[in-house]
């Protein structure tokens, strides 16, 4: 295998908000690193991360789109990422196998709600970032403001490294904090930014920022400190060497700034990139347990170690089949070599190995450590699965996705398009974890549940153009849940009489109400050999069949423990069967017994709207039964947190973009499941 240096790659993701300007920055990054020749604009749908049909329409990104590139020698791999919060699995899965981020913020806007959340999913698995506060140039830009966000709404320690030159239409270029040095963009986009003096006006604050900057990477690190607090000088190599190990151990984030769309100040994020974000090296070794026991196993970033990586994509590809996105955390591998699926313990050949471009492919013969690239054609690798050595098995940490909170009855035209759907179901849940589809015996629907409204829009709309399957889409269903409000006893006595051997299952269970969001608890309080043992877990799933309907409305039972405290067996007749059955039938006598509340999931509102529609915004919301957190001003713009029930927030945007002339902008994301009310409840 060939000689690499995996101290020179990055893996790389750009995350933010919707409409920070991921996609338009990592263009930017692109086209300067010299991986594409023309720049391709968000707004014009031409942007080659946003490969879509429904991406280049909406001009926003839906799915996470993997791209290469070198910059000073350096191999980059990169992930946009969509903003919006429907499609946060994107954003999860991106970021379990990336080193490293960078935050785009609005420099208008600054932390906005889906900032928060991505960056909470970056905390959650530890990702090293650095900031870019992006369109500048924009009226109402303030580079200050938006770092006392990061302080105040992220809780985290930003430090800036540049100041604007300018702000809003007279944004004209950068001061360099660490270097104390200017630079002036050029309106040539290949001419690399001018330096010039820094004007005078600047001078003390560059000065201010620099002591910040100074004193923060000092707090950091031993020895600086003690220089720093000695008044000796510190020269820049050693701020930056300092600098460098406190954002890997996110001590502190480093805070650019720029125009992407006006291709300013990409270049200096670029270096950023290189100098202060993780190669695999950098990270600690990726943990992982034996295949046959639970003892952990780690596994660093070399050549020299077995092969291990993780799938985190699955995509079907109309002309290639289906592709599995990995990355490569040990070792290396060939193409035609056999990998171990230890998740599920099949074998897999990689008989094509390719790096992607978005859409476009490069073929491969070799992957090594740090890599991140797509086998053509694993049938049984899905999202969350490793892949390793035969002979050093190991099973790296799967992900985990948040469940789906909305669903649509979908059914096709005609009985001849059923099998069509199926498969084409089939394909965009392998793709999409957040996807759920079931089927429902009683009225005879296909369900698929996803994350919101735009989830579920854009699978019918890849249904009717991808698949060629035009199916008839019912009103979106909200998922309720049914819970518990006092404590009850059950029980279940299953007898079965017929020729020969027959059946016999007898189990008494307590239920105790748990509080809200503690989930499903089971416990085995038997005494003195009423049951026997391995009849245990069959009353356990007789327990979860009973708990996925409940008597109430149907839908799943939440927030409760039952308790197996006694019953009895018979040493013929007893069985699994018989028990998991009983099981089932004293669960459904608890339920009965124990007063039943509906529950509805509650979403968390944050809402951006000019101050002159405050008064309407809030009398809507009012009418849809939403609780007020709190509201903040800033300047003309109001900042409205709510908590919005989620039954009622269809049609919600049309509403509010007609109430407030499309100039006001919302976002929202699950947060639990609250009592509904009893007129919902009817």
């Amino acid at each position: 295998m060939k000689e690499i240096d995996v101290k020179k790659i990055r893996n790389i993701g750009f995350i933010a908000h919707i409409d920070a300007g991921k996609t338009t920055v990592t263009e930017r990054v692109l086209y300067f690193a010299g991986k594409i020749y023309k720049i391709g604009e968000v707004h014009d749908g031409a942007a080659s991360m946003d490969w879509m049909e429904q991406e280049k329409e909406r001009g926003i990104t839906i799915t996470s789109a993997s791209t290469s590139c070198t910059w000073k020698s350096h191999s980059i791999n990169v992930i946009d990422t969509p903003g919006h919060v429907d499609f946060t699995a994107e954003v999860e899965r991106s970021l379990r196998i990336l080193d490293g981020g960078v935050v785009v913020f609005d420099g208008v806007a600054g932390v906005e709600p889906q900032s928060e959340t991505v960056w909470r999913q970056a905390d959650k698995y530890d990702v090293p970032r650095i900031c870019f506060v992006n369109k500048m140039d924009r009226v109402g830009a303030d580079f200050e403001r938006n770092l006392e966000s990061i302080t105040s709404r992220l809780r985290a320690r930003p430090v800036a490294m540049q100041i604007p030159l300018g702000q809003g239409e007279d944004f004209k270029g950068i001061i360099d904090v660490l270097e104390e040095k200017c630079y002036e963009f050029t309106p040539d986009i290949d001419q690399l930014p001018v330096e010039v003096d820094v004007p005078q006006e600047y001078v003390e604050k560059m000065k201010a920022y620099k002591e910040r900057l100074v004193e923060m990477v000092a707090d950091t690190d031993d020895n600086l400190i003690e220089k720093y607090l000695n008044g000796e000088e510190i020269q820049t190599e050693e701020l930056k060497t300092a600098l460098r190990s406190a954002t890997i151990a996110y001590e502190i984030v480093p805070v650019f700034c720029g125009s992407a769309l006006k291709n300013s100040g990409v270049q200096f994020l670029l270096d950023a990139i290189v100098d202060y974000l993780p190669s695999p090296v950098d990270v600690p070794a990726v943990k992982g347990t034996g295949l046959n026991d639970n003892l952990e196993i780690s596994r660093s970033p070399k050549l020299d170690e077995p092969f291990s990586a993780l799938a985190f994509k699955a995509v079907s590809d109309p002309f290639i089949g289906r592709l599995v996105y990995f990355r490569v955390y040990s070792g290396g591998i060939k193409v035609g070599d056999s990998v171990l699926n230890s998740t599920l313990g099949r074998k897999e050949r990689l008989g094509r190995i390719v790096r992607m471009h978005a859409q476009s492919r490069e073929d491969v013969s070799e992957v090594l450590v740090g890599d991140i690239v797509a086998v053509v054609g694993a049938k049984n690798a899905r999202t969350g699965d490793t892949l390793c050595d035969p002979s050093n098995p190991v099973v790296l940490e799967s992900i985990t996705f948040p469940e789906p909170v909305m669903s649509f009855a979908i059914e096709p035209k005609t009985t001849a398009e059923q099998e069509k759907l199926s498969l084409a179901l089939g394909k965009l849940s392998d793709e999409d974890p957040t996807l759920k589809i079931s089927y429902d015996e009683e009225v005879g629907q296909t369900i698929m549940a996803g994350m919101g409204e735009l989830h579920l829009e854009i699978i019918a709309d890849r249904l009717k153009r991808e698949f060629k399957v035009d199916g008839n889409i019912g009103k979106p269903k909200v998922a309720f849940r049914e819970a518990v409000s006092r404590e009850s006893k059950g029980e279940g006595r299953f007898v079965r009489q017929s020729g020969g051997r027959g059946q016999y299952g007898h189990v008494i269970l307590e239920l105790l109400p748990l509080r809200r969001g503690a989930g499903f608890e089971f416990e085995d309080r038997l005494k003195g050999g009423a049951i026997p043992r391995e009849y245990v877990p069959a009353v356990q799933k007789g327990i979860q069949d009973a708990l996925a309907s409940g008597p109430l409305t149907g839908f799943p039972v939440i927030d409760l423990k039952l308790t197996l405290v006694d019953g009895s067996f018979h040493d013929v007749d007893s069985s699994e069967t018989a028990f998991r059955i009983a099981g089932s039938m004293a669960t459904k006598d608890a339920l009965n017994k124990a007063k039943l509340i509906l529950l509805e999931p509650v979403m968390k509102l944050e809402l951006v709207t000019p101050g002159e529609f405050l008064g309407d915004v809030l009398g809507e919301l009012n009418s849809r039964r939403a609780t007020i957190a709190g509201i903040e001003g800033e300047e003309s713009i109001q900042i409205i947190k709510a908590k919005l029930p989620l039954e009622q927030s269809f049609g919600y945007a049309s509403s509010l973009r007609s109430m407030t002339q499309g100039r006001a902008s919302y976002s929202m994301e699950f947060e639990k499941y609250d009592v509904a009310p009893e007129s919902v409840a009817a």
